[in-house]
């Protein structure tokens, strides 16, 4: 029996759509229980964020580096793209994460990321 490496789930695995799409499209003819791996993957993750410096440090690295990213896109330059596809998704992606600090920043403004993930559906 060997072995088949399906996806990257990184240091704290998530399996989402994109992930699924992607193993299915990469392999067809494998069967996977996708709600068996996601209910796995999510117990085996849960652990105390707030006892977790090191995972706490690992985050602010990685807010620092998209908020660097981020400030160095150049949106008029986005408008020109060939990939219509892409350039939605992006936008996307950063109304989407408008909406989650503005959750978690102000956590009565959680009815504002509901309405804005219904209209990215």
């Amino acid at each position: 029996m060997q072995q088949l490496h399906l996806a990257c789930l990184g240091r704290h695995p998530r399996i989402d759509e994109d992930i699924i799409r992607g193993v299915e499209k990469k392999h067809p003819f494998v069967k996977v229980d996708w709600d068996s791996l996601r209910e796995k993957a999510s117990r085996e993750f849960v652990r105390p964020i707030e006892n977790d410096s090191d995972y706490l440090r690992n985050l602010i690295s990685q807010v620092r580096n998209v908020h660097l990213d981020i400030a160095g896109l150049q949106l008029p330059m986005l408008e020109v793209t060939r990939d219509r596809e892409l350039q939605t998704q992006l936008l996307a992606e950063l109304k989407l994460l408008r909406g989650t600090l503005d959750v978690k920043l102000n956590p009565s403004r959680k009815a504002n990321l509901m309405n804005l993930r219904g209209r990215l559906s």
